[in-house]
């Protein structure tokens, strides 16, 4: 009988290679509330754990089997698996993670192998000197939390039951598993600068293992449609390298016309080709300009919508590939251009739909939850999210960083300034070619951009606080007491949030303001609202709450299953009219 794995696809698409095995499917499962596993021996390969979970789904999903919904301190994983004789025989083997929620511990036939803190970021172990030829087995240990105040959780309910905001919480692992084989001395990373100006790409390749020397050479070739379009060479003899890679053809990547290059990288010791990855990037420029976000020079108005990344049967995991791209068809349907990818690090296969769909997109981490009123909040944010940074940096669809959002007070504590800062600055240092928000909403330290969150339900009142603006009058703050607007392109980061729900009365349901009477009252109060961002000559952009519900959340334009609200013709023409600032 044929095993059906689930979310088959390889899961990084800017990094291919073709030797590699998804683990994804039935793990032997255990919940550890006391957190005694290790006491008790379950990282011995001989002990078998109760129970059974599908990977790449949290336990709390449908689709993992489990759907158990409480807190869990630890979780434990255990597989078996089956390592091809080919694979024992030089080279090495890798074992990565797309995500585990949210400190890990790996051990590979009883051997402790890694362990890795953050449960958005990917991470890889080495474990060439734990397996060999036939059956090893694979245990992850996984501590999670949420309410310590210690480690970024996003929209995680910190209480027991969903409430307002706040939804069922992932656990463990949640995205896909997968052992992939490289040689001695391989292809590690890339990092990718665009230059459409100057037709070329400028590239810093990594390299990992051992035995690179000066007779090695790296080459890179760019393919546009098929067609060769540039190619570029240099010798290595360390681990990493530059090299700028000139286009005979320029093809810009823009918004709802996303031309692509795909790339071949190799490694070549005397004429022979050792290590290849395939990737693929796009050629375009990002700026700010005034009050008028550019794309390749071109003000281009954001119409963005807020986009959670929750599923029904997955929670934080979407059941197929075909879901990723489903949201965003559904949502450039409707008329948006882009989203911001709420409170939680989207994975890479999002990442690349929008990069091959020409879509928009801004990167943000999943901060709630993490105490930041003293230093030590940048011990649980920073590590991990510089990585996210570094995996996420080559996505053409990527636009700007936003690393946190609302950033509130606790418990009467203010925020302390300097964590947002140095994380800012640290943002900047490691992508000077985008915009960085420092926190979405407030409270504003230092930022590229001043965005506010405005849920007002009346058009009227909405549009009159924003009047002053168009004539050098009074900014609009929502925290003047704490933040000071100096200049900066301006816009309304999240609005809307409109409350419909007309056939679930119940008392659970949440969304902002009163709800319409109708859905001609929707429309027009939708209609009120985004025509004053549109036809304001200073804002660059919007983002509207949110593109579908998420459980008693109910403001979304489609259900949670995603079925539309309302006919998506008429969202789209609202949405889809130029701006003051395209003029």
């Amino acid at each position: 009988m044929k095993v059906t794995i689930p979310r088959p696809e390889y899961p990084r698409p800017q990094w291919v290679r073709l030797d590699w095995i998804n683990l994804n499917g039935q793990w032997q499962f255990e919940i550890d509330h006391g957190k005694s596993g290790k006491e008790r021996g379950f990282q011995e390969p001989g002990l078998e754990l109760s129970g059974t979970i599908t990977v790449p789904f949290c336990p709390e999903s449908k689709l993992s089997g489990v759907e158990y919904k409480d807190f869990m301190a630890a979780v434990w994983y255990k597989r078996e698996i089956n390592l091809p004789d080919d694979w024992a025989e030089g080279g090495r083997v890798l074992l990565h993670f797309g995500a585990v929620d949210y400190e890990a511990e790996v051990w590979v036939n009883g051997t402790a192998v890694g362990k890795h803190r953050g449960g958005y970021s990917s991470f890889s172990f080495d474990i060439t000197s734990a397996v060999s030829a036939g059956s090893n087995v694979i245990t992850v240990y996984a501590v999670d939390e949420q309410r310590s105040g210690r480690q970024p959780r996003g929209k995680q309910c910190g209480g027991y039951y969903s409430s307002g905001c706040d939804y069922t919480r992932t656990t463990g692992i949640w995205q896909t598993v997968w052992l992939e084989r490289v040689p001695v001395a391989y292809l590690a990373g890339m990092k990718l600068v665009p230059d459409p100006d100057n037709a070329c790409a400028h590239l810093e390749l990594q390299l990992g293992g051992s035995g690179v020397n000066s007779g090695t050479k790296l080459v890179v070739k760019a393919l546009h449609e098929g067609a060769a379009a540039g190619e570029a060479a240099i010798a290595v003899s360390g681990p990493s390298a530059k090299l700028t890679l000139p286009l005979t053809e320029v093809h810009l990547w823009q918004p709802g016309s996303p031309e692509l290059y795909d790339l071949e990288i190799s490694l070549v010791r005397d004429g022979q080709i050792f290590d290849t990855v395939q990737s693929y990037f796009g050629l375009r420029s990002v700026k700010l300009d005034g009050m008028a976000f550019r794309i390749n020079g071109k003000s281009v108005f954001q119409r963005l919508v807020l986009d959670q990344g929750f599923y029904p049967e997955g929670v934080y995991t979407a059941p197929s590939d075909e879901d990723l791209r489903k949201d965003i068809e559904i949502s450039m349907g409707l008329g948006f251009n882009g989203a911001r990818l709420h409170e939680k690090i989207f994975e890479p296969r999002f990442l690349y739909w929008a990069d091959k769909l020409g879509y928009l997109v801004w990167g943000e981490h999943a901060n709630w939850g993490l105490d930041i009123t003293t230093s030590e909040g940048l011990a649980g944010f920073l590590p991990e999210w510089l990585e996210g940074m570094e995996r996420d940096f080559n996505h053409p669809a990527l636009i700007g960083w936003c690393p946190f959002n609302e950033t509130w007070d606790k418990d009467g504590t203010k925020q302390n300034n300097e964590v947002l800062r140095i994380v800012y600055e640290m943002t900047k240092r490691m992508d000077p070619t985008r915009p960085v928000i420092d926190t979405s909403g407030n409270f504003h330290v230092v930022t590229d951009i001043f965005d506010v969150h405005d849920y007002d339900q009346n058009p009227e009142t909405f549009r009159a606080r924003y009047e002053p603006m168009k004539n050098g009058g009074e900014v609009f703050n929502t925290f003047p007491k704490r933040q000071q607007y100096e200049g900066q392109p301006y816009f309304v980061s999240e609005y809307g949030g409109i409350w419909w729900n007309p056939d679930q009365k119940d008392e659970k349901s949440w969304g902002y303001g009163d709800r319409p009477v109708s859905e001609e009252d929707f429309l027009a109060r939708y209609a009120g609202l985004t025509d004053t961002l549109l036809d304001h000559p200073m804002m660059f952009g919007f983002c509207y709450t949110q593109l579908y519900d998420v459980e008693q959340e109910v403001n979304g334009l489609y259900t949670y299953d995603r079925r539309a609200k309302f006919d998506p013709d008429m969202i789209r023409r609202i949405n889809s009219r130029k701006a003051a600032i395209e003029d």
